[in-house]
Order: C-alpha cells, then sequence, then structure tokens
C-alpha cells in the first residue's frame, strides 16, 4: 500500500490526513482531557479505533449506494441504539457509524427480515419472569422491586420487541464485519486495535 494510506475500502484510498483530521477534531472537543497523550500505545490504538471508524463510513456509503438508500430511509438513532447494552451489544465501532443517517437506513434495510418466533419470547419470559414487571409502589413515595412477574399475554410485545433489537443488532454487526473483511485492506500499524498481531495491543491471555 502506498505510503501516506491507511487503508482502501473497495480500491479506494484512505489516507493518513484523514485519520489526523478525525484525531484532530477529538482532541479539540469537551472530552479531549480523556484522550491518551498522541505517540504513546494508547495513543497509536485512538488512531487504530479511527482508522476503523473511517473504513466503516466508507463500507456503509458504498454498500447504502449499492442498495439505492439515502438518508430519508433511516430510522431514529434512538430506535437501533436505545440504551448502553445496545452500544456495548453493537460495539463501538458500529455504534459510532449509526449516527450517520446513511448507515441506520443500511441497519434498517440488512436486518428487514429479522423475526423473532413465540417460543423465543415464552423462553425469555421463562427465564426472566421480571424482566419486564412495573415496580409496585413502596413506602414513602419509593418504588419497590416487583414480587411477582406479569402473565406472558401482557409482555409479550414488549419481550418481542427486546429480542427482535438484540438479533437485528446481532445480524448487522456480523454482515458488517463479513463486508469490512471483503472490501477493506489496512495498511502496516493502522490493524484493528483488537488484532493480536499488532504490538499495541495489550490483551493477553
Amino acid at each position: 500500500m502506498s505510503e501516506g494510506l491507511v487503508a482502501s475500502v473497495a480500491g479506494y484510498p484512505v489516507s493518513v490526513d484523514e485519520v489526523d483530521a478525525a484525531e484532530a477534531r477529538l482532541r479539540r472537543g469537551r472530552r479531549a482531557a480523556a484522550l491518551p497523550a498522541a505517540g504513546t500505545a494508547e495513543g497509536r490504538q485512538l488512531r487504530r479505533w479511527l482508522t476503523q471508524v473511517i473504513v466503516t463510513e466508507r463500507v456503509v456509503a458504498v454498500e447504502a449506494a449499492a442498495r439505492g438508500l439515502t438518508a430519508r430511509d433511516a430510522p431514529a438513532q434512538a430506535e437501533l441504539l436505545p440504551d448502553t447494552t445496545a452500544r456495548l451489544e453493537i460495539g463501538s465501532v458500529a455504534a459510532a457509524v449509526l449516527a450517520d443517517p446513511r448507515a441506520r437506513a443500511l441497519f434498517a434495510d440488512v436486518t428487514a427480515a429479522v423475526r423473532i418466533g413465540d417460543d423465543d419470547v415464552a423462553d425469555y419470559h421463562a427465564r426472566n419472569p421480571l424482566r419486564f414487571a412495573a415496580p409496585r409502589p413502596g413506602p414513602d413515595g419509593w418504588r419497590a422491586p416487583p414480587r411477582t412477574g406479569p402473565p406472558l399475554a401482557q409482555v409479550r410485545p414488549a419481550i418481542a420487541d427486546h429480542l427482535r433489537g438484540a438479533a437485528r443488532r446481532r445480524g448487522f454487526r456480523v454482515w458488517l464485519d463479513a463486508r469490512r473483511a471483503a472490501l477493506v485492506r489496512l495498511a502496516p500499524g493502522y490493524e484493528h486495535p483488537g488484532d493480536p498481531r499488532q504490538p499495541d495491543n495489550t490483551h493477553r491471555h
């Protein structure tokens, strides 16, 4: 790969300048004090993460264009990532990219066929009977945990929505990983932060 490039996506180059600009924006932002110092192992890991975000944005652009998707097709971000657990499920790179409405339109298109069966809903309710139970009134205006779970019929829609959301996030993550593997080529020094072959990876077994 040519000098000055960190990656290519579907044959199109991604320059070091793009990573530099993304890092500079972060270091000018309100969370700059929490960022690792430039030039350290953690600072290089930040640049690898930024590279992953940039190449994933390119993959999204390629795939959205191929499917004829635009921002008008996008669901709200809160619909796809309603809480911190959802962001952890899908991974930090995909969560960052889903700020782009084109990525959310692609998510909706890729996962449109995901369905949850009645047996899955019933099994979940049996394992987690209090998961969607409303808290009960407690002393002094506080709310106390419920003692018994609601019947399945009462919470079936909530459980189905919960399970389908998790299944869609899992499906999109797997699909996105496959498309990145097919379209992205990374330059030495810009490997995935979790790649055990790169020297700054600190996850050891």
